[in-house]
Formats: C-alpha cells, structure tokens, sequence
C-alpha cells in the first residue's frame, strides 16, 4: 500500500511539474505581428468595415494562448487570400460592446461576414486550409 501512495505522490508532483513549465513556456510566447492586410477593429469602426465584401473578423484577447496559436494561421490565410476577401481583428477586452452585441462567449471567435450579416462563426483553433474552404464557400 505504501508504494502505490509513494508512486501516486510522485507522478502528482511530475505532472504539476510538468504544468508548470508548460504555462510558463506558453505564457512567454511573443504576439506575432499581424500581416500588413489585417485590419483592427473597433466598437467605432466594426459595421463600416465590414459591411461590404466577405470579412472574416477574430475576436481574441492578448492573454488568451489559442488566439495566439490563430495569429500565424490568420497571416497565412491573408497572404493566400489577396483580394478575394479581408481579414479583421477585434480585442474583446477593449471592445467589448461588439462582443457583446455579437455573443462572443469563447476565444478565439471567427465570424464570417458577407455584405454585414454574419454567415458562419467557428470557435477555437482552426487551419489555414479549413478557413480559406469556408471563406471560398461565401465568395
């Protein structure tokens, strides 16, 4: 018996470890700045910009690791994208009144806009790949 709380004991202090280090690794992960095409977006300025054309707009937030997971993802799908359609951001800590407005509950939030109505929305991570196929859906 005492072996097993004595192995318990242990793999409960790894795995702690082992969080630690993750977060503290995870937590230091330098914002990659956004590509020159991706807009920032404001409570002012959300409905002019997006209601023409298809926008695919991110609601994130600084402290949030998935959003800055999306950052490289979304600046790869603006380059892919050119003028087919436009890619903007919207900081839910410093905007919130349209993230209110838009039921943002989860980041990162991707709402696909076509001509200002919303068209789809994905919650969380997501590829390269599956944005430009969703994107290409409404264009």
């Amino acid at each position: 018996m005492t072996i097993t709380i004595i192995i318990t004991v242990l793999l409960f202090a790894g795995l702690g470890g082992y969080m630690y280090f993750t977060y503290k690794k995870i937590k230091n992960t330098p914002e990659v700045e956004s590509h020159a095409s991706i807009r920032e977006l404001g409570d002012a300025n959300f409905a002019a910009q997006v209601k023409n054309g298809v926008v695919l707009v991110d609601f994130w937030a600084s402290w949030c690791m998935p959003c800055k997971m999306m950052a490289p993802v979304l600046n790869e799908t603006a380059e892919a994208l050119g003028d087919k359609a436009r890619i903007a951001k919207l900081d839910v800590d410093a905007h919130r009144t349209s993230a209110a407005k838009y039921a943002v509950r989860s980041i990162p939030t991707l709402i696909l806009f076509k001509n200002g109505k919303e068209i789809n929305r994905f919650v969380g991570v997501k590829t390269k790949e599956f944005l430009l196929r969703e994107i290409e859906k409404v264009s």
